[in-house]
């Protein structure tokens, strides 16, 4: 009996968590400020078809300095141009786009050149340069493009972020104080049509987006999602620059942390942006969150041993396997599921998700894939990220293992 109150009040610990994170969703994301999904993916069918949307007539309120968007490609993600096309499409008086790649063979390279063709009117570069400065390749990347960056804000992006014309204007509004030294958003992730990016988009539409709102929120904790991250470039150079973070696999969280150290400020913007996610394999989905995993043990350090508390999916199965299937226990895992399921879906229609009701009764699966996926740490420390493998060492520095690039 004790060993079961234990469990149940872990589990009642987890679901405390799942209502705490649909209070913070609610106060850091205005009512119907979200675009609804299908807007976000209908907004780019024009481009799609090979047609530029009418050229935005920039507004002149608000602090809107010039700044340089990062764009560090490799490989086709899903809506790959329609992605592009909408950082093209800002309602933003002056920008600068710079698509970054490691080799000419990259097939996200006609595409680049597709959009810049498809923008004359916008300030593109394409640069194509083979770095071994940094063991993190991303980071290799975004260096070529900081070197030919123009302004002093510097926006950096992944190539599967997805915006509205006023993600500019939203995003820079924090940097009229002069104390913010890094700005990013809230992520929703969209399109879902395969199990894995169904479970990966279920995952970021509440685990992720829901505990990012109740750290940065209620707890006032200062985090940093490398997705959408917009930098003050003097600041950056007084933490190191890139060379301060060459060699770690967090370059986003060691950023956020010494931005932090430095007095600067670290703002999450309550305004949501997407994350196109339409075909991703259950073999990519694992591996993904294995490299979460160990990511963020080498990072959080005992911290992440925590973390189980607030999958209360997974702590009531784990009474089931201890305790056996008992009245209790059953019903324990019932409640949890239940609360899961109609918590997600509470927090996806705040954030206007597309998924259905029914999709939400995955999420307990979804939990206890995420669950086991957390002993994954401590069996093994390498990581394979964009062809190169390496063992992750505390810090999340990286130590090389493979030369092998694809």
């Amino acid at each position: 009996m004790a060993l079961f109150l234990i469990f149940a009040g872990l589990a009642s610990v987890g679901m405390a968590t799942i209502i705490l994170q649909n209070l913070a969703i609610r106060v850091s994301v205005p009512k119907n400020s979200v675009l609804p999904e299908s807007d976000i993916l209908a907004g780019a069918k024009g481009t799609a078809a090979g047609r530029a949307q009418p050229f935005p007539q920039p507004s002149s309120n608000g602090f809107s300095p010039p700044l340089s968007i990062l764009k560090p490609l490799k490989g086709l993600d899903d809506d790959l141009f329609d992605n592009l096309a909408s950082f093209c499409n800002q309602d933003y008086p002056e920008y600068e786009i710079i698509f970054a790649l490691e080799e000419e063979g990259d097939p996200a390279l006609k595409v680049a050149h597709k959009i810049k063709k498809m923008y004359p009117h916008r300030k593109i570069s394409i640069v194509v340069k083979q770095k071994d400065y940094a063991l993190n390749p991303k980071v290799n990347n975004l260096i070529a493009a900081y070197e030919a960056s123009q302004f002093p804000y510097f926006l950096i992006s992944d190539s599967d972020v997805r915006v509205d014309p006023n993600y500019l204007r939203e995003i820079t509004r924090p940097m009229e104080n002069p104390q913010v030294g890094v700005v990013n958003n809230l992520i929703r992730g969209i399109g879902s049509r395969s199990l894995g990016s169904l479970l990966e988009n279920l995952h970021l539409n509440s685990f992720v987006i829901g505990n990012t709102a109740l750290l940065t929120t209620f707890f006032k904790m200062p985090l940093v999602m490398g997705k959408s991250m917009l930098v003050r470039k003097e600041a950056f150079e007084e933490i190191g620059g890139f060379a301060a973070v060459k060699n770690v696999l967090a370059e986003d969280y060691i950023i956020g942390r010494l931005m932090h150290k430095k007095g600067k400020r670290i703002v999450t913007s309550g305004y949501v942006i997407n994350a196109v996610d339409h075909y991703r394999t259950m073999k990519q989905f694992f591996k993904r969150h294995a490299r979460w995993g160990k990511l963020r043990w080498k990072i959080t350090g005992f911290k992440y041993i925590s973390e189980p508390i607030s999958n209360t999916v997974f702590i009531s199965c784990l009474s089931l396997v201890v305790l056996g299937p008992t009245s209790r226990t059953i019903t324990l895992t019932a409640a949890a599921s239940l609360v899961t399921a109609i918590g997600d879906y509470w927090l996806g229609r705040r954030i206007r998700s597309a998924h259905h009701f029914v999709h939400y009764f995955l999420a307990p699966i979804k939990d206890i894939i995420i669950g086991v996926m957390w002993f994954v740490p401590f069996l093994d420390r390498t990581v394979t990220w964009r062809s190169h493998k390496y063992k992750i060492t505390k810090g999340s520095y990286l130590v090389p293992l493979s030369d092998e690039r694809g």
